[in-house]
């Protein structure tokens, strides 16, 4: 008996559609968005991705880095590309100005979810991401457990959650005063304790930990959720975040998470590898808000 060698037409599309790269626009050039570039350069075809564009507000700063066909000169010409997903590393004012224009052409991974604790920012993009059926993806970032506080707010049995994020000062970007008379070897400062929707404008750099667990304990909210910055000398090798989730029952969890960090970096070295595991989630899971 003959055997037909032609694949059905069902599995040849399939195995088109799996060999697509997933187009990658990187807004920002920071540390996190340099190294998203690189890495999407140096083995984005294994991982199925492929750079689309990357912009930065300095775009010297891109030069013999990124291609320059790659290269945005202004950020609204990201229309002329094709792209799926959109990384904004930068800052929340992007999010605000620009993250319903990207929800209308591809989806969207915020890497400041901080300015979702603007209440008319976050329905906004809500509203966009129903209304192009795309997803507004929020990284876990340093957030350990981030699901598991998802599935117990989901659940109904969510009662009460604190984070509390210690840095050597000179990683803080805070606005205002808070931290402009710190001294070497002072030790340990509490510089704000409260709701994460008050402390998401005084350190929007800082807290996007806060704002993804505010996120996925959406029954409390940005408002319901506590949120603590302290400052600590002696971390110059490490950022500490503590999480402490209560539930209904008496049932409570605490977590302490110590992430690799040089005196001075927002970023901790763990969340970057963190935040390109995110990435490789955004293959569309529809018009909503998705924890990463």
């Amino acid at each position: 008996m003959a055997f037909s060698a032609t694949r059905p037409q069902s599995s040849i599309r399939v195995m088109a559609e799996k060999s697509k790269l997933v187009k990658v626009g990187v807004v920002g050039y920071g540390h996190l968005g340099q190294y998203l570039v690189e890495r999407i350069q140096r083995e984005g075809a294994a991982a199925g991705l492929s750079l689309a564009f990357v912009w930065n507000r300095n775009t010297e700063r891109l030069r013999g880095s990124v291609p320059q066909e790659l290269i945005l000169e202004q950020l609204s010409q990201f229309t002329e590309r094709v792209v799926d997903v959109i990384v904004e590393v930068c800052h929340p004012r992007i999010v605000k100005e620009f993250g319903a224009q990207f929800l209308s052409r591809a989806h969207f991974l915020v890497g400041s979810p901080t300015a979702l604790a603007n209440p008319q920012v976050d329905a906004e993009l809500r509203r966009a991401a129903a209304r192009h059926g795309k997803t507004l993806y929020v990284p876990s970032g340093a957030l350990w457990g981030g699901q598991d506080i998802q599935r117990l707010n989901n659940s109904g049995a969510l009662k009460a959650l604190s984070i509390r994020m210690s840095k050597h000062p000179s990683c803080f970007r805070l606005s205002g005063d808070l931290l402009s008379d710190w001294t070497e070897g002072e030790g340990r400062r509490v510089l704000f304790k409260g709701s994460v929707a008050d402390l998401c404008p005084l350190a929007p750099n800082n807290v996007n930990t806060m704002a993804a667990a505010a996120i996925a304990a959406d029954s409390l909210g940005f408002a319901g959720v506590t949120g603590e910055i302290v400052s600590d000398t002696k971390l110059s090798e490490f950022h500490v975040v503590e999480v402490e989730v209560t539930g209904a029952d008496g049932f409570s969890v605490t977590t302490v998470r110590r992430n690799p960090a040089q005196a001075g970096a927002v970023t901790g070295n763990a969340t970057r590898g963190s935040f390109w595991s995110s990435l490789l989630c955004c293959e569309g899971h529809g018009g909503r808000v998705y924890l990463c």
